[in-house]
């Protein structure tokens, strides 16, 4: 039998896209099957680039998005480099989800731990230093290569006549001795976007950031620029946010800095209290304005207290979803994405589907199963079909019921064993002659194993505020 699709073009060779591409190969039925990554190597957010991604507000707008040639195949000058593509990876940096469960189920982790994760939270714990992890991406697709293009940007995806129109532009090629990108077309029956949701940052519109970072460039920075913490000692320091990246700042930062580490916060994760109960930490609301003087930067908070001369402050905001290659962009004004099924499928037409766009879904374990479903959707092999584009509508009409309509909409936690079992049965078994495999079925465990990390710092920074307690002197704690 014929697959549901032919040509398949995946987008992206992170850890979502290589799932992506293993579960399409391992159907054995398509003819074609190609990989469009924009970095010179796999493993997306997994390396390490020693310089960061600038400011957002210092990004200039003409570099958001590049103007497509008028004649294609054609050589062009190179165009800006891409400010969003460098990574958040830092020295020192360990996973933070528990390996068991994050990791694909056909290939567990490497049982390595960095010396900081071994000194704070014990000998094996569950997480794994960076450079395990990227090597772990990096040898699972060894065997994918040649399906690959590398340095190669996904410009637009656009339907047209029936087919997915890709426009690319590669770099790293020349014209007379003079650097020039290479801009073309393909043409795919179905498109896998895969490149993830951990570009572009998100940092809040506040009254003066604008102008406050054009005249003190340096004293802003989004959580995706920290590299060192060596940059912050003595520092005065501002912390911005309230969830897993905040917590981390906060843990790094709060015994180096000069005189209390700032935290404003507008929510926060409650099973994160142990990091904000760290000492040297001082809780702050919402901040209402900045001001720059000849002195420097003045934070001002809705409470209307005041830190002046601040050195540094760190947005750990998150970051916002960002497909602008896609025609029409389904990405909402609320940052979540709009109609697409089960996070995957687009309603209407799932020859495109999204693989990696999912919070809180156990990382990559998550990211195999959507894999595996849309791989076997796309064969034609499928157990059970799709509901009809009106019972699809349904779903996204109550899942904004249930989840709002920001980007909390795409989070799994806590029906964990819902969204998994519907993959599964999505899935089914695999065909005979494949080299797919059965998908376990989802087990309470891995919930447990995931969260492992989360049990480990908190008992670290429960020790650390503990020991803060007993160096006080005694008139302090009377």
């Amino acid at each position: 039998m014929a697959p549901r699709y032919q040509s398949i073009a995946v987008i992206g060779a992170g850890p979502s896209g290589i799932s992506a591409v293993k579960a399409l190969k391992d159907e054995n039925i398509f003819q074609t099957i190609r990989l469009f990554e924009r970095r010179d190597k796999v493993g997306g957010i997994w390396h390490l680039d020693e310089k960061p991604d600038q400011f957002p507000s210092q990004v200039p707008s003409n570099q958001q998005k590049e103007t497509i040639p008028v004649r294609l195949p054609s050589l062009e000058p190179p165009a800006p480099e891409d400010l969003t593509a460098r990574t958040a990876i830092y020295e020192g940096l360990d996973s933070n989800v528990g390996a068991k469960a994050m990791s694909f189920t056909h290939t567990p982790f490497p049982e390595r731990n960095s010396a900081s994760s071994a000194r704070n939270f014990g000998r094996l714990n569950p997480t794994r230093p960076f450079r395990v992890v990227r090597k772990y991406l990096e040898d699972l697709f060894q065997d994918y290569l040649h399906l690959a293009s590398l340095n190669t940007t996904v410009e637009k995806v656009e339907k047209l006549d029936q087919k997915w129109h890709l426009t690319l532009r590669q770099t790293g090629h020349s014209d007379g001795g003079s650097p020039r990108d290479y801009w073309w077309q393909e043409q795919f029956d179905a498109v896998v976007v895969a490149s993830g949701h951990y570009s572009v940052p998100f940092v809040p519109l506040v009254p003066g950031l604008g102008a406050a970072a054009q005249r003190y460039p340096t004293v802003f920075e989004h959580s995706k620029e920290f590299r060192k913490t060596d940059d912050y000692v003595d520092k005065r320091v501002v912390v911005v946010g309230g969830s897993v990246s905040s917590a981390d700042l906060v843990a790094d930062l709060h015994a180096i800095v000069r005189g209390s580490l700032e935290l404003s916060q507008r929510g926060k994760n409650e099973a994160l209290q142990s990091a904000w109960n760290l000492p040297n930490v001082k809780a702050r609301p919402t901040i209402k304005e900045f001001q720059a003087t000849e002195e420097g930067i003045n934070v001002i908070f809705s409470d209307n207290s005041v830190v002046e001369k601040v050195d540094k402050v760190i947005f750990a905001t998150g970051y916002k979803l960002s497909y602008p290659f896609i025609v029409p962009d389904p990405v909402t004004a609320n940052n979540r994405i709009s109609g697409f099924y089960q996070h995957i499928f687009k309603i209407g037409d799932p020859s495109l589907a999204l693989v990696g766009q999912v919070r809180a879904g156990i990382s990559f374990r998550v990211y195999e199963y959507q894999a595996v479903a849309v791989a076997r959707y796309f064969a034609g092999r499928n157990a059970v079909p799709l509901p009809t584009p009106q019972e699809q509508d349904l779903w996204e009409v109550k899942r904004l019921q249930y989840k709002g309509p920001t980007a909390l909409f795409h989070e799994i936690k806590p029906d964990f064993s819902e969204y998994f079992a519907f993959l599964t049965e999505l899935a089914g078994p695999p065909a005979f002659g494949t080299d797919g495999y059965e998908l376990p079925p989802w087990e309470d465990r891995w919930a447990e194993q995931a969260f492992e990390i989360l049990q480990s710092k908190d008992r670290y920074w429960k020790s650390l505020r503990r020991a803060a307690d007993d160096e006080r002197p005694l008139a302090a704690k009377l």
